[in-house]
């Protein structure tokens, strides 16, 4: 089907949501996506952070196609191998002691927020509900999940918007500390803002956060959706800031492209949720989770990580170097293969001309091109992408 075809029916058949770019994808290997007329391009989007392996690896094929052949679903009423191993294999590399499984990081993060509440409520009673996020932030689009992110254009249009949330400047120590009070059971953040513009959290200001959280008893959730699963060049970016959650939440790279997500919690926090409590159908499916484990398997077997992180310093560098030779840039920063370059313009032009000589980056909050690509991107891949960019900046200078 020609992709203005394809494009018709879209808009024929498919709800407004998406401002999509006008390219129709068909194939997908490694690094390089094909579209429906077979020109070829250098993915620096994966799915959004999504494809950590790349596109149709080896092992994430054979195991997928090797547990469709055995079983697909079967209902979380009973038990499955799939499951529980790669919970054990999560556990075994987290801080925590206990999965719950979904289909998403929204789904992952609603979990968070309602494992946090119930945990405040049996301990402290109904009063004990309010959870603190950070402006900028991103953390889903359920009605809790978008009140917990702190940018009003995603909440616009949906009010009433759910009751006990309250937003504080990343990176803003003073300003968490104030807004604490006897209602705050959880703070939410993530280690590095993907959506809200490519923004690290300061170490310091983390550790003095989870001291803060220890000493009034509040729930310190990380939300690892986009920094999980070895974007950051360790499994998860907590690993590197020398801070533990109580409560971590991932998807996108989890599956490698097959939807999942997970709520991961100590002990003590996991036990607030029972039978009843919280649920979801196709959480934890058994074809799912054995995505999930041969990704975990290629991650932590396949030098992949080791790899991801010197791929990651060659791009910020380059990126660094982009900056100091181009007035348009205003700032480089990033962590591992989480990447982003701020402009002084707008930077959905720059967006449409790397498209059209062969590159797919994305720009989040309008000025700052997102670079996410597979882990497995090689430097000459990288070193492409840098070539193009300064073509394209000097073009928009």
């Amino acid at each position: 089907m020609p992709t203005d075809v394809l494009r018709q029916d879209a808009e024929q058949y498919l709800m407004n949501t998406y401002a999509r770019v006008p390219i129709s994808i068909a194939r997908g290997r490694g690094c390089r996506v094909y579209d429906l007329e077979g020109r070829e391009y250098l993915d620096f989007v994966a799915g959004i952070a999504v494809n950590v392996l790349g596109h149709s690896h080896p092992d994430l094929v054979t195991a997928v196609q090797r547990q469709v052949q055995q079983l697909i679903h079967t209902s979380n009423l009973y038990y499955t191998e799939p499951q529980v191993e790669l919970a054990r294999r999560l556990v075994e590399r987290s801080f925590a002691h206990k999965v719950f499984f979904c289909n998403s990081g929204a789904e992952a993060n609603e979990a968070a927020i309602k494992l946090a509440r119930r945990y405040a409520h049996d301990k402290y009673g109904p009063d004990r509900y309010e959870v603190i996020s950070m402006l900028q932030s991103f953390h889903g689009r359920t009605l809790a999940t978008l009140t917990a992110t702190g940018q009003e254009k995603v909440q616009k249009g949906f009010e009433p918007l759910p009751s006990g949330f309250a937003y504080v400047p990343f990176n803003n120590f003073e300003a968490l500390e104030q807004a604490v009070s006897e209602k705050t059971a959880a703070v939410l953040l993530e280690p590095v803002q993907g959506e809200g513009g490519v923004r690290v959290a300061d170490r310091t200001y983390l550790a003095q956060v989870r001291d803060l959280c220890r000493q009034r008893d509040i729930l310190l959730i990380f939300d690892e959706v986009q920094t999980g699963m070895g974007r950051t060049g360790t499994l998860f970016a907590y690993e590197q800031m020398g801070v533990e959650p109580d409560i971590m939440t991932l998807a996108k790279g989890l599956g490698g492209g097959v939807p999942i997500g997970a709520c991961l919690a100590i002990d003590s926090v996991a036990a607030a949720f029972v039978p009843g409590a919280h649920a979801s159908t196709f959480g934890g499916n058994p074809l799912a989770c054995s995505a999930a484990l041969a990704v975990l398997r290629v991650l932590l077997e396949g030098r992949i990580l080791e790899h991801g992180r010197r791929m990651g310093e060659h791009l910020g560098k380059g990126l660094q170097d982009l900056k100091e030779r181009f007035p348009n840039v205003k700032e480089a920063r990033g962590l591992g293969l989480l990447q982003g370059l701020e402009l002084t313009v707008d930077g959905k032009p720059l967006v449409a001309d790397c498209l059209a000589r062969g590159f797919l980056i994305n720009c989040t909050v309008d000025r700052v091109l997102r670079f996410v690509p597979p882990l497995i991107v090689t430097q000459r891949e990288i070193d492409r992408l840098l070539d193009t960019l300064a073509q394209v900046l000097h073009k928009h200078v």
